[in-house]
């Protein structure tokens, strides 16, 4: 599958200052792609440069194959972002403000503005004043703005910031919706890990302005995992998981034994413990949570 949004080797320098060291990465129709990266690690000035908000000391940015340096205008066109918070006219109704951004673009059409109401959820809504709007539904309504066009990218910095739970849930699920539903390429920002853990296929960690990995959130529950052995008599189990296999992180707990182990070789262990008469009531895998991943990469920094 070719990548709609790609990195090659971006550089950034202020003054005599990297900010961003060669970073390069790929993101594909249809996915969510989250970018974390504790304190200056140089994640929204990633986003400026995508957006064309901030100049590329070295490297590019395609969208579509078609470099934001060299044919802006061109590149552009396929993106639709929110830096920060949206801003729009609060005289005005949510219709009469995307009647206004749709002039500003050759080809949208009333359908299409009723299409993108429809598709963000603010059909019972949208003649109201943007002034009555709660932030979730002025949220939405950005989201609209931002997909007028069409874009092939769409580029979000902290969309859920100052959301309450329900705000917060609202934008993660029509996000998905439209990376699913327009196939669009999605890229967000947060600092909030537990929704970027649902919200997201893929995330990148940036420290320091250096790319430190870029995983999949399904790749988390594969790796080396703590294991929940449901086990009777636990004690028992605990001597036989030693004699077996003493290099092994063993910890008793009340349902039994939490074992860190090799994904792939947790049924060797179920098969030796049912073997040595042991009576195993269950197997939970207790996956690595993104706050742990994120946490275990930066070495326990502030994020952003």
């Amino acid at each position: 599958m070719k990548p709609i949004l790609q990195l090659k080797h971006v550089r950034k320098d202020i003054g005599k200052k990297t900010i961003i060291h060669d970073l390069s990465l790929d993101v594909f129709a249809g996915e969510v792609f989250g970018l974390l990266g504790p304190n200056g690690a140089g994640k929204t000035t990633t986003i400026r440069m995508i957006v064309g908000l901030m100049g590329i000391t070295s490297g590019e940015v395609l969208v579509n194959g078609v470099s934001v340096t060299r044919d802006f205008e061109k590149a552009i066109q396929h993106v639709g972002a929110i830096v920060e918070n949206p801003e729009m006219y609060k005289f005005l109704t949510g219709y009469q403000n995307l009647v206004h951004y749709a002039r500003m673009t050759k080809g949208v059409t009333k359908e299409r503005i009723e299409e993108v109401v429809r598709l963000v959820g603010l059909e019972h809504r949208i003649h109201d004043k943007v002034k009555t709007y709660s932030l979730g539904m002025r949220q939405r309504l950005g989201l609209a703005q931002a997909l007028l066009h069409r874009p092939s990218v769409l580029i979000l910095d902290e969309p859920t910031n100052g959301l309450d739970p329900a705000g917060i849930r609202e934008i993660r699920d029509y996000l998905r919706k439209l990376a699913r539903e327009e196939r669009l390429a999605v890229v967000v920002s947060s600092h909030l890990l537990a929704e970027m853990e649902m919200m997201c296929d893929r995330f990148a960690i940036i420290q320091h302005g250096k790319l430190v990995t870029i995983e999949s959130v399904q790749e988390l529950s594969q790796q080396t995992e703590k294991v929940l052995f449901i086990v009777e008599p636990k004690e028992k189990a605990a001597q036989m998981v030693k004699a077996h296999d003493p290099h092994l992180d063993i910890r008793l707990v009340d349902q039994g034994l939490e074992v860190t182990i090799d994904y792939k070789d947790i049924p060797r262990l179920n098969a030796m413990l049912v073997a040595e008469g042991i009576n195993v009531y269950g197997i939970h895998v207790l996956a690595k949570s993104l706050e742990e991943r994120f946490l275990e990469m930066t070495e326990g920094n502030e994020i952003v």
